[in-house]
């Protein structure tokens, strides 16, 4: 007994491969779409993680009174509560997107960092602060991406291949 497959008309015609060949094409196209929107996501998700670690990198060295020998003398003599060690708390970090910035022809993301440090009263002292964490945000992004010579010294903007980040002042709680 011999047993026979047949795709029977559409087989002989070769239309069987042609809507093969169609309906792997669709598949690829629509897989494009989603890996294109994927990676756009994932450098936002990384530039987000950056801007979360560079906001506790900077309360912590806000935290120990740690400062660069310039700001500490400088601290000294404007702000002299900032030269004790104080607790900085990172509460939340939120971003907005500005729209294309036709200056860097990139997707413009502003970030803002929300933060709470009980014992810093004085709102010359928290803008400091506020400054040093910010400072510590943009600094971590460009450093991500590897984009340090893309920007000045204090990383204002910070860059990633698809968008520029920029930081608005610390919102304190």
């Amino acid at each position: 007994m011999e047993l026979k497959f047949s795709c029977g008309k559409l087989d002989s015609k070769g239309q069987l491969p042609i809507e093969y060949i169609m309906t792997m094409g669709v598949i690829f196209l629509v897989s494009l779409l989603f890996l294109s929107q994927a990676g756009c996501q994932s450098e936002l998700n990384t530039a987000l993680a950056s801007a979360r670690s560079g906001a506790i990198e900077g309360a912590n060295m806000n935290s120990f009174a740690l400062y660069p020998e310039e700001t500490f003398q400088n601290y000294t003599s404007t702000h002299n509560t900032l030269t004790k060690p104080a607790t900085v708390r990172i509460i939340s970090i939120e971003y907005k997107n500005q729209g294309l910035s036709p200056t860097y022809r990139k997707e413009k993301i502003q970030i803002k960092v929300h933060a709470s440090a009980p014992s810093v009263k004085n709102p010359a002292d928290r803008n400091c602060l506020g400054d040093r964490i910010n400072y510590h945000v943009r600094m971590s992004i460009s450093q991500s991406f590897k984009t340090e010579n893309l920007t000045n010294k204090v990383f204002n903007p910070a860059f990633s291949p698809r968008y520029v980040f920029t930081t608005c002042d610390v919102a304190w709680v």
